[in-house]
């Protein structure tokens, strides 16, 4: 099944049901969040309306949707692929982190943009970058949810382009606080997708496809997701560990990495800078500039994700 949040003049849209070829819609008269936190009721009259989008939906306006979530009431990001953190640690001499458990931090969820949105950002001085990943969005989650029971509780899978600012995020890191200004708002492809729908794209908690991004329309990488050290099921019974976790919780993965980078690229251009440091010493590849086009795909469910870079 595949759902969208159209425009509606409302802060939540108005959910939709999205047929197979992503060009025509059924109405559901909620919105995603309605739908999460009553899932188990609507679920039902969603998927009896998947049933019949392709022969009876109306035509869909791709420039209308906004993010499937468009606010959610927490996002957590993970750093679960460890190619990526190997990288950085090699290229900036850091230590590794000491740690058995998955790496994760609280970002900015009042705001998810839409796929082909311009991306307003206030200086090309604060490194603009982005990170390819994907995500999935909870139904409630009990605080000790295990591993084994988490599964269970992934709703929805996304693809997800999360916005960075490299130059800021080293200072705010030192403070040991996080990160608030160096993580402006992130960005989803139109669709989300239930995890049936990706068939033997979805193992282990991991969405086994490859993510391809490009800049301005040149290749940049399309590493596949499946080499996560921990599976969406150990992201989400981490975050659970000492509290619940409400229906619309989106969890990221961190930026998609893979051993073989040299053939498959890289999805973020910080690790493409660090493994330029790695080789010679010094990096090649810039930051964005303001009018640089950022697209990322992976598979035809999600949709794309297609913005421009402007000054806010």
């Amino acid at each position: 099944m595949r759902l969208a949040t159209r425009d509606d003049g409302s802060r939540d849209g108005a959910l939709v049901v999205v047929s197979t070829d992503g060009r025509h819609c059924l109405h559901t008269g909620l919105s995603m969040q309605a739908a999460l936190d009553d899932w188990t009721r609507v679920e039902p009259a969603l998927r009896a309306l998947a049933g019949r989008v392709d022969a009876e939906g109306e035509a869909l306006d791709g420039t209308a949707l906004l993010a499937p979530l468009p606010r959610a009431w927490q996002w957590l990001d993970g750093s679960a692929f460890p190619t990526h953190g190997a990288l950085m640690q090699k290229a900036f001499n850091l230590p590794p982190i000491e740690t058995d458990k998955p790496l994760m931090y609280q970002g900015m969820s009042h705001r998810f943009l839409a796929a082909t949105q311009d991306v307003p950002l206030p200086s090309e001085a604060d490194g603009i970058d982005f990170e390819g990943e994907f995500a999935v969005v909870t139904g409630d989650v009990p605080m000790g949810c295990t591993p084994e029971a988490a599964l269970g509780h992934v709703r929805l899978v996304l693809l997800l382009n999360d916005w960075s600012l490299r130059a800021i995020a080293p200072i705010e890191m030192k403070t040991g606080f996080g990160w608030v200004q160096a993580k402006p708002a992130c960005s989803v492809a139109p669709f989300a997708v239930t995890p049936e729908a990706l068939g033997d794209d979805w193992r282990d908690g991991r969405v086994c496809l490859p993510l391809t991004v490009e800049i301005n329309g040149a290749w940049f990488g399309n590493p596949v997701g499946d080499e996560m050290a921990y599976g969406f099921h150990e992201l989400i019974a981490h975050a659970a560990r000492t509290r619940d976790l409400p229906a619309g919780t989106i969890i990221g993965s961190g930026t998609v990495s893979n051993v073989d980078h040299a053939r498959v690229g890289s999805t973020c251009l910080s690790e493409r800078r660090a493994i330029e440091m790695i080789e010679g010493g010094t990096p090649r590849t810039p930051f964005l500039s303001f009018g640089d086009r950022v697209t990322m795909r992976a598979g035809p469910l999600f949709g794309s994700i297609d913005q421009c870079v402007v000054r806010a």
